[in-house]
């Protein structure tokens, strides 16, 4: 390898098979990663970059038992949709395994065998949380209980997913069977126990005194928090039928603890790009001068930087990561993204609803990315984003420089004049570009080198703002000439430094040019890589011809984004309709009691809303003994103009109560159906008369 070719690693966290994927899982782990890979490919590193589906978690059989179907049928259903998401959605993995694969459950039973055999397990007996009434041991996602931490009440048994905090399931209190809903017992169990103890001079070595303080401060805070409180020995099997079995006498009915085998899929689907590709795995995982790093989100650090460290420490001939840049967790529309209560953005969705906007959700993702802190999408936010920032400033660049080219000289790249000093200035500032925007992207600070490439088309805009090439061309010609080669100069700039953040774009900004990307066949293509823009002279030069015009980007209408508003809401009032429970029966009343209430058939004959009254209508109702005025609260459910005519029950004993200086001498029976809605107890048989009671 080449002084100036760097290998690296790059893995992303495997999702898991028991739903599709959101925009929380892409803002988190998976854009940024993207970014990463892309950006390295075109600054000419060796890059691999893995990742694959979690097959094996406890949600795997819990999501199965919950649809009527078997594990395997949920992974097949859901690899498939991820897969294929990612692909759509441009996620440049260079190989997307499976745990389930041949070579994923070889790799993890001889990881597991290698370090049996040297003594690094430590076996114990232990009392497990147990489901007397399923028959079964309790892994960590069939329990639920409150966290002993910040005592939210739907912590699972390995996590708490409010406060963060790792967990064991009988740390939780007053824990409840997720199977039965039974409240478990503890009953004893043999398992292998990765003796964490043991690595604590390792790790701090590794990651206090070895200075990681490069890390995002989230990443080191976490690990340091770990250390300093001490580790303790952590189960790497469990009593399960759905896993990879462990492969040593004792382990029948046992299977490898989840977050044992999941990050070995890394290193197993490297083994199956190897062997499709005709390569060698083991540089990419045992060459001390390869980088490895990992693109998790916060829920996942301990596992990535204490107990997966530990294992290959422990195996003796890997590489540990270079660094780990773990995202805060994104939030939707002020609410926290929840798979089970369908409070989220799935990416298959989207791409079927903005099936030419995969640039726009990944560019808003990243100009709002949670790298330090919790962030919030909103889709007022996302039209903004795509209004304002790609159509008004990038496309509107690009548009502005393709269709005067075409419109001045045919779509041929002209030739300049002499260069004034703005001239010359403007092409120096693009020239700086590249290094700017690697410098955030090495850094993992994608947010700014996304806003960082939105500077570099604001510069073109304001060079022909003030450059005026509309108003020279009709007093001079050949400053006109200059002023567009410079700009086309930025719009070729941008063809390659949009490639990491906005690769569809960028894909058809390059189309638009008429210059090719670097795997093309086209002969004496214009081809520029990312250093080139910083060094060469000419990007695109005098008499190359770009193709027609066409737009980068489309607006977003308020209609497409109050669908999706709408669809949220609607998922909301199915959530609260879910959790509602009915009332406690009040206290018992004697008959003689109810037959006081005279309820009564009636018919709305006017209606009106009370002035300066946000909830009240005030309503005419013939209640067949007599006419009466009755308000009701029921204003923001219904029109006036949509209940006249409407057969109600009415309670006509009541007592009159003056509302708003208006006499109300009655009460019109509601209740609220399975969406939330206010909805009339109407009589049961049609043609009922007024007046007739109801008993």
């Amino acid at each position: 390898m080449s002084a100036s070719k760097q290998r690296y690693t790059i893995t992303a966290a495997l999702p898991y098979t028991n739903g599709p994927i959101h925009i929380g899982h892409l803002a988190g782990v998976y854009v940024p990663a993207d970014i990463y890979s892309r950006f390295l490919r075109l600054t000419n590193n060796d890059v691999l970059f893995v990742c694959g589906s979690d097959e094996h978690g406890v949600a795997i059989p819990m999501k199965a038992k919950k649809e009527g179907v078997s594990p395997q049928e949920v992974i097949d259903k859901y690899h498939g949709i991820i897969k294929q998401s990612f692909n759509d959605f441009g996620i440049a993995f260079d190989n997307y395994s499976r745990t389930s694969a041949k070579v994923h459950h070889e790799t993890a039973s001889e990881f597991f065998k290698t370090l049996y055999d040297k003594g690094d397990f430590i076996e114990e007996v232990t009392e497990q949380l147990y489901d007397a009434e399923a028959d079964q041991f309790l892994a960590d996602r069939f329990v639920t209980g409150i966290c002993p931490n910040c005592g939210n009440e739907e912590a699972y048994g390995d996590q708490c997913e409010n406060c963060g905090s790792s967990l064991n399931a009988t740390d939780l209190i007053n824990p409840k069977s997720t199977v039965s809903g039974a409240e478990p017992t503890l009953k004893q169990t043999k398992h292998w126990f990765l003796p964490l103890d043991r690595y604590t001079d390792f790790l701090t070595e590794w990651i206090i005194k070895g200075h990681k303080k490069d890390w995002k401060t989230n990443v080191y805070g976490q690990c340091k928090s770990w250390i300093d409180d001490g580790l303790k020995p952590r189960a790497v099997t469990r009593d399960l039928d759905w896993g990879i079995p462990v492969p040593v006498k004792g382990g029948e009915g046992k299977v490898l603890y989840v977050w044992f085998d999941a990050p070995i899929g890394y290193i197993s689907s490297t083994k199956e790009w190897a062997a499709r590709e005709g390569k060698d795995w083991e540089p990419y995982w045992k060459d001390k001068d390869t980088k490895l790093v990992h693109f998790i989100g916060k829920d996942n650090i301990v596992f990535h930087c204490i107990i997966f460290p530990s294992m290959l420490k422990a195996e003796g001939s890997y590489i540990l990561p270079e660094n780990v840049p773990a995202n805060e967790f994104l939030n939707l529309e002020g609410n926290k993204l929840s798979t089970s209560k369908n409070w989220a953005v799935w990416l298959h969705e989207y791409l079927e609803e903005f099936p030419d906007k995969q640039d726009v959700l990944r560019y808003t993702l990243t100009a709002n990315a949670p790298e330090n802190k919790d962030n919030d999408f909103t889709w007022k936010d996302f039209q903004a984003r795509n209004n304002n920032e790609l159509v008004a400033i990038f496309g509107n660049f690009i548009n502005r420089v393709t269709v005067l080219t075409h419109k001045y000289y045919q779509g041929e790249v002209p030739t300049p004049a002499a260069f004034s000093e703005i001239d010359e200035q403007t092409l120096a500032q693009l020239k700086a570009f590249p290094k700017i925007i690697a410098s955030s992207i090495e850094k993992y600070r994608f947010r700014e080198g996304s806003q960082e490439l939105m500077n570099l088309a604001r510069l073109g805009n304001k060079y022909l703002a003030d450059e005026e090439p509309w108003k020279t061309i009709k007093t001079d010609e050949e400053r006109t000439k200059t002023v567009m080669f410079v700009a086309l100069q930025i719009a070729a700039g941008l063809a390659v430094l949009s490639e990491p953040f906005l690769p569809f774009t960028s894909a058809k900004l390059k189309g638009i040019l008429n210059v090719s990307s670097s795997d093309s066949t086209q002969e004496n293509r214009i081809e520029n890589s990312w250093d080139d823009v910083s060094s060469k002279e000419i990007l695109i030069p005098s008499g190359h011809n770009i193709n027609k015009s066409e737009l980068l980007f489309s607006k977003i209408e308020d209609k497409e984004i109050q669908a999706q508003l709408d669809k949220l809401e609607a998922t909301k009032k199915a959530n609260e309709a879910e959790n509602k429970t009915a009332e406690p029966q009040k206290e018992t009343i004697a008959f003689d009691d109810f037959t006081k209430l005279d309820m009564r058939v009636g018919t709305i004959i006017e209606a009106e809303k009370m002035a300066k009254a946000k909830k009240l209508l005030v309503l005419k109702v013939d209640t067949g003994i007599d006419t009466r005025t009755i308000v009701s609260g029921i204003a923001e459910s219904f029109k006036p103009e949509d209940i006249v005519g409407k057969q109600v029950t009415v309670l006509v004993n009541l007592a009159p109560r003056a509302l708003r200086g208006v006499e109300s001498e009655g009460m019109i029976l509601m209740t609220e159906n399975a969406e939330g809605r206010l909805v009339f107890v109407n009589p049961d048989e049609a043609g009922v008369q007024n007046g007739e009671g109801i008993s």
